[in-house]
């Protein structure tokens, strides 16, 4: 079984101390493909060099909400730099955070929706952030039609799962679906097209089932895979083809 672990933050100060052995033990835990998701223009610049390194990690740039109020004099220019290396395939993490509010409201919105507009400049799709701001998030996907993305750890109802998947946008899915509260995403995931699904780990947080408090990594992906298998009644590997193909197709990886 062949996975991808379409979000995993590899940048992250938790590893640290073990980076390089955690990243090169993926393929022999069966994760033929990760891709790390920038926070800030540093962030960005470090997934960008790990994905140099290695021949099945690639790299997202962008400023994630909690990092909006801190973007620095000619970020913009240097994102829009970032995202011509040919192993940058998305303009991520981007957009709104209402639960910690780490970045003043306003401000995420102007930075994310500068984003937004980039990554229509620069024909990219991109990776929302979207925690109890669904509503201005939906906004801004609407005001740039000429842009697609997925909406990773999907976290809304329903029915903006419908409303999404009309506008052509994927969602993906962490383990947090393994959690007991985790009743919302099994409905959307029940309903949701698996064309339309990606599995990621957001690494190293979201540990799922049995795992959780540890630290997550990518090894742990298969479990996201085994959980919508069982949702939709079908096998894991069967999951884990579908999503490897969808997350191939929707970053252009070859």
């Amino acid at each position: 079984m062949k996975l991808f672990d379409t979000h995993a933050h590899y940048d992250d100060r938790a590893f640290d101390r073990d980076r390089a052995a955690v990243v090169a033990s993926l393929p022999e835990h069966g994760v033929a493909l990760a891709l790390c998701p920038g926070c800030d223009m540093e962030s960005s610049k470090s997934c960008v060099r790990l994905a140099m390194e290695y021949d099945y990690i690639y790299a997202a740039v962008g400023v994630h909400p909690h990092d909006a109020k801190n973007v620095p004099p000619g970020w913009l220019s240097g994102l829009e730099a970032l995202s011509h290396h040919p192993k940058v395939k998305a303009i991520g993490e981007i957009g709104l955070d209402y639960h910690y509010d780490h970045s003043p409201r306003d401000i995420q919105q102007t930075v994310f929706r500068t984003q937004m507009d980039l990554a229509g400049r620069l024909d990219l799709p991109v990776i929302v952030h979207d925690r109890e701001a669904h509503r201005d998030c939906l906004d801004a996907v609407r005001a740039y039609p000429n842009v697609t993305g997925v909406y990773h750890c999907y976290s809304g109802g329903l029915e903006d799962a419908k409303i999404l998947t009309e506008l052509g946008w994927m969602l993906s899915f962490t383990g947090a679906i393994t959690f007991k509260n985790a009743k919302r995403a099994l409905e959307v995931i029940k309903w949701l097209p698996i064309e339309r699904m990606m599995i990621e780990t957001d690494s190293p947080y979201l540990t799922p089932e049995p795992h959780r408090g540890t630290r997550n990594d990518s090894t742990y992906v298969h479990l996201v895979a085994e959980k919508i298998a069982e949702v939709k009644g079908i096998a894991p590997e069967e999951v884990a083809a579908i999503t490897m193909e969808n997350g191939k197709r929707f970053f252009g990886i070859e």
